[in-house]
């Protein structure tokens, strides 16, 4: 009985921390020359892309592990040529990386989202997919869960790709490095939509994508630790640190890959002649 009135509370809070969130206190805009702005209250955010330049945001707190979600409107229209971004990276050369890239098309077309994840500053491990529902013309939840054992990429809480920490089998995986989140958008016209052969119409400018209810459940990094001094001690922190996804998480996942997946590295042998990486055999 106690846990039935556990449940609604614990939803409860979810909601409340869901609308907590203020980018006047939780992010930064670092680049753009005014073109992001943060406005009602720091509830919402824009960024915009022109000829001269696009711009970007990123978060004032580094995470060693986390959950992280941000609610989207992408550029509505033809958005041809313009990549908008939601990430988590590390400094440095060797860098470690968690992507998700919505590679904008012509009016009509669906957006391409582009997922991957780089390790010691390496990558090759794409994942692309077309989605079932216009991006443009309300708020979703894209979220990265990210774990000691995997990382889960989610679309309102559907899971849409689960890459599992394999290093037992020589797979790197990110887990040492402090990582912030980022958002941009920017013109990427040379590559972005068919491989660049459709370029970016500057007379629709300025681009504009739109950002709400930013989330973070997190181990914050500071002054060299942690804000979960023991991750071995999973559960005790939060179910995301130990997230792993159930068998109908597992059939919701199977069901966006074989409907909306378009590009899949661990089947692609002309790209790997020597043969597909190890962890898509282990898959």
């Amino acid at each position: 009985m106690a846990n039935n009135y556990l449940l609604p509370l614990f939803l409860a809070l979810i909601v409340i921390s869901s609308v907590s969130a203020n980018f006047q206190r939780d992010i930064e805009i670092t680049w753009g020359d005014g073109r992001g702005q943060i406005t009602n209250n720091g509830e919402l955010l824009t960024l915009s892309l022109d000829k001269s330049s696009g711009s970007g945001f990123q978060s004032k707190n580094e995470y060693l592990f986390g959950k992280i979600d941000m609610q989207m409107k992408l550029v509505p229209g033809n958005s041809a040529g313009t990549v908008t971004t939601l990430y988590l990276k590390s400094p440095g050369t060797t860098w470690d990386e968690i992507d998700f890239e919505f590679l904008g098309n012509l009016s009509g077309d669906p957006y391409t989202l582009h997922t991957n994840v780089y390790t010691q500053g390496k990558g090759d491990k794409e994942q692309q997919f077309k989605l079932w529902f216009d991006p443009t013309a309300d708020f979703h939840t894209y979220t990265i869960v990210w774990n000691p054992q995997r990382i889960i990429f989610t679309v309102d809480g559907t899971p849409i790709r689960e890459f599992k920490n394999m290093e037992s089998i020589g797979t790197l995986f990110p887990k040492n490095r402090p990582m912030r989140m980022y958002s941009s958008l920017w013109n990427a016209d040379d590559w972005a939509t068919r491989g660049g052969l459709v370029k970016t119409d500057w007379s629709k400018a300025p681009f504009t994508a739109s950002y709400r209810g930013f989330n973070q459940e997190a181990c914050v990094w500071s002054n060299g630790k942690s804000s979960c001094p023991d991750v071995s001690k999973q559960g005790t922190t939060g179910s995301w640190l130990s997230q792993e996804l159930d068998s109908t998480a597992q059939e919701r996942m199977r069901w966006v890959q074989k409907n909306y997946m378009i590009y899949n590295y661990c089947t692609d042998s002309k790209r790997f002649p020597q043969g597909l990486p190890k962890e898509c055999l282990a898959a």
